[in-house]
């Protein structure tokens, strides 16, 4: 199967999982490579395929909705490395010449006593955590002589009950006789349930994009749902960014994932916040959170809470280990997943078979080579959105939509895997993290002036950013400018012309 038609196939399943026409395919260019015939980065697993197909399901799933709203019918070209590029666009947002570290210093994997861990230090309390967890200094060396004299996974268990983002590295095949992975057997990548009746859905009929008229509140962070987010913008969404301004910014991300939103900031520990959130649920078409499951719930803000407020929205959410089983409420990030879910080994495994190296130079884990879960799963629930807003446009209801980075890692799993020698041989190199970039990165990249708040005193600063992968023939996608801070706008929705 030529590596367009297997592409084609992943897509069509998608598809068919959010219920939109199969013919959408017929829509669908997917460029030739007639230059290379490896995978487009070097990973065993088949990210290209994965960056790709996610995407194009997303710009599908617009030109689905475009077409109910006004009869034209377009094209959609996604290009495979350009994708797979776009999955690390948070390593290449930069602000006036500077490329900000993306994570913190003592993040990542370390020996333990009987296997290794990995923790995850980018929140400021979650790193403070872990320091007082292993009473270290907060170096490098220091946590890794404290984690040197524990076990990895009665550590793991130690720290999460503590809140914090922890855990041990295991094989696919001990993932595979876990709790968590055996609640996750048979879920879809995506999963949309009608959860209440409610009217068709009116909207104006001359957009200019696919989502124009819809207003999207984003209650997410890092990287999952900031990256739906930005997709429903890109496709003309007005998307609401609202973060607690009880958790720090973390600019190398928050910037990259801002574009196309406006930011604005409520604490619903607030009676007034709440109240500020509830009136702006009264006129929104998309309530996307990605709290832990049960959270929101907690708070009066769970789907039939939503609903009930307003009828015929869609409630989308992103979570790390999925809504059964006993991680369900544990946090998670894609590094933790991955390595939680035996990705590290696998690939480590693929990469030491294809450089024959001895034992003592064989490393036990190797991550992906870019947040891949995050970012597949950001573009699939921008995919079901779209379609759960069509379907309130063709019939009606409230829907819910679910993805988890985990069942995504599953998804991933099922798309196969490349030799060990076609994997790291045959590949494509990542580019550089340089700044100025490689003309690759030049190439793919668009720069623009932020949109946030600024003195009138201060220059404005140049923000440049890969740009999107999907091209549609009749309504691009809108690249936007970044707000530099998470409160650069007031609570309230643009008025629709």
């Amino acid at each position: 199967m030529s590596g367009d038609s297997s592409t084609r196939s992943v897509v069509r399943a998608l598809l068919e999982d959010v219920d939109l026409p199969a013919d959408l395919l017929s829509s669908l260019t997917l460029p030739e490579r007639p230059d290379a015939t490896g995978p487009v980065v070097p990973s065993s697993f088949r990210l290209g395929t994965a960056a790709q197909a996610s995407i194009a399901a997303s710009a599908l799933s617009a030109l689905h909705i475009h077409e109910l709203r006004t009869g034209t019918k377009q094209v959609v070209t996604v290009d495979e490395r350009h994708a797979a590029l776009e999955f690390t666009s948070e390593a290449w947002a930069a602000l006036d010449g500077n490329l900000p570290e993306v994570w913190d210093p003592i993040a990542g994997v370390y020996p333990t006593e009987d296997g290794h861990v990995r923790i995850h230090t980018n929140f400021p309390h979650h790193k403070q955590g872990i320091l007082d967890l292993l009473q270290c200094q907060p170096t490098r060396e220091s946590v890794g002589e404290a984690l040197r004299q524990r076990s990895a996974q009665e550590f793991e268990e130690e720290a999460v009950s503590r809140g914090m983002c922890v855990t041990a590295l295991r094989s696919f095949h001990e993932w595979q006789q876990h709790p968590q992975a055996q609640a996750l057997q048979g879920v879809r990548p995506i999963t949309i349930v009608k959860i209440a009746e409610a009217p068709k859905r009116t909207l104006p009929s001359a957009p200019t994009s696919p989502l124009d008229g819809i207003k999207v509140l984003d209650l997410t962070r890092v990287l999952a749902g900031p990256i739906c987010g930005r997709t429903l913008a890109a496709h003309g969404a007005d998307v609401l960014w609202v973060t607690s301004p009880a958790l720090p910014a973390l600019p190398a991300i928050d910037v990259d994932t801002s574009r196309g939103k406006r930011t604005t900031q409520l604490n619903l520990d607030l009676p007034f916040d709440r109240a500020t959130l509830d009136s702006l649920l009264q006129d929104a078409d998309v309530f996307l959170q990605a709290y832990r499951p049960g959270s929101l719930a907690r708070r009066g803000y769970a789907p039939q809470d939503v609903v009930n407020v307003r009828p015929g929205i869609v409630y989308a959410s992103v979570c790390a280990y999925g809504w059964e089983g006993p991680w369900k409420e544990r946090r998670g990030f894609d590094s933790l997943v991955q390595t939680a879910t035996g990705f590290n080994i696998d690939e480590a495994d693929a990469f030491n078979e294809f450089n024959k190296m001895s034992l003592e130079e064989t490393p036990r884990y190797k991550p992906l080579p870019f947040q891949a879960l995050d970012h597949a799963a950001g573009q699939l629930l921008a995919c079901g959105i779209i379609a759960a807003l069509s379907r309130t446009i063709a019939d009606g209801g409230s829907w819910e939509v679910r993805v988890s980075l985990a069942g995504v890692g599953q998804w991933l799993r099922s798309l196969g895997r490349f030799d060990p020698e076609v994997a790291f041989g045959d590949c494509q190199p990542m580019p550089r993290r340089t700044f100025p970039p490689v003309q690759e990165i030049q190439d793919l990249s668009s720069t623009a002036p932020h949109g946030g708040r600024k003195k009138e005193s201060v220059a404005p600063v140049k923000f440049t950013a890969i740009r999107h992968a999907a091209i549609l023939s009749e309504t691009p996608v809108r690249e936007g400018k970044a707000p530099l801070v998470l409160n650069a706008h007031k609570p309230e929705w643009l008025p629709i012309n």
